[in-house]
């Protein structure tokens, strides 16, 4: 009795241990499998989600259709466009909303025969509702993603819900201190609460600020309509020179490496302020600089 006894707890333990013999590598394989996974990469193509256009500010020593003309031969089909800017080849004024029907009409004629769009135009801060208006009609009517512009703050739930309306984002843009919104912490005040107001970035004015211009990007995640690419020759003096963009002190590689990490959809507008006359070539070196750096995103 007794050997039957042991037979049957020695053919237990014996089974017992087969059991967990099978089951150990099948959850070893699971672990294993799990910790050596391949991390998951980001997909997002920047390339396709981006747009390289020029703020035409970088031409204000031109007409808009000479610098148009220089926009062209630069290959490049975005533009943010500034009121102000006299338009040239037989239209009478300036762009923005003193423009009548026959001028808008030829204006829209010329950037169609040129391919070009205009996605966006600033920057602005008008002083009544009535102009903000005005700039809101001339946006929709050139079909703009967002206005660049610098509103007083008692203006923020307006232009908030005027930019619902319309279906065309507010971006707030930076300039140098002592500007109100020298600092990305003044853009989210503005955002908050206001799902239609959000940012340009000029990256070069924050590197005049003293600010890290990635940390600031960090700061306005999810709220970056546009930026402005251009670089400076000084970090933190608010009179700093401007360069071609990849000559000066802005780290260039990381803003696009975070900018796709937040899964950016938008334009990236040159802003050439220096060498005014002949700035032509740096927008061309600084598009083939942004096209080489875009194709290394990974």
């Amino acid at each position: 009795m007794k050997r039957i006894a042991f037979a049957c707890v020695s053919f237990f333990f014996i089974t017992l241990l087969t059991q967990c013999n099978n089951a150990g590598p099948a959850a070893t394989n699971a672990d294993s499998s799990s910790s050596l996974t391949e991390p998951v990469t980001d997909n997002f193509n920047a390339a396709a989600n981006w747009k390289i256009g020029v703020q035409m500010w970088t031409f204000n020593h031109f007409t808009f259709a000479e610098a148009l003309n220089k926009v062209d031969s630069a290959g490049i089909k975005s533009i943010e466009a500034y009121p102000g800017q006299k338009l040239g080849a037989g239209m009478p004024g300036e762009f923005g909303i003193g423009m009548n029907a026959d001028t808008r009409t030829k204006l829209k004629k010329l950037l169609e025969s040129k391919g070009i769009s205009i996605v966006a135009l600033g920057v602005i801060s008008p002083e009544t509702d009535k102009e903000w208006k005005q700039f809101f009609d001339l946006a929709k009517e050139f079909s703009l993603s967002y206005i660049t512009c610098e509103p007083r703050d008692d203006q923020w739930s307006m232009v908030d819900s005027m930019a619902g309306v319309y279906g065309i984002k507010i971006a707030i843009h930076d300039h140098p201190k002592p500007n109100h919104y020298w600092s990305p912490d003044s853009v989210v005040a503005a955002a908050a609460g206001h799902p239609n107001i959000g940012s340009v970035a000029d990256v070069g004015h924050w590197a005049r600020n003293g600010l890290n211009p990635v940390d600031c990007l960090k700061k306005l995640e999810g709220h970056v309509y546009g930026v402005h690419l251009k670089d400076i020759k000084v970090f933190d003096n608010p009179q700093a020179e401007d360069t071609a963009v990849s000559h000066g002190v802005i780290d260039f590689p990381a803003i696009f490496a975070e900018l796709k990490r937040q899964h950016f959809t938008g334009m990236l507008s040159i802003e050439q302020e220096s060498n005014w006359l002949n700035s032509l070539p740096d927008v061309i070196a600084t598009k083939k600089y942004y096209e080489e750096q875009v194709a290394k995103l990974k």
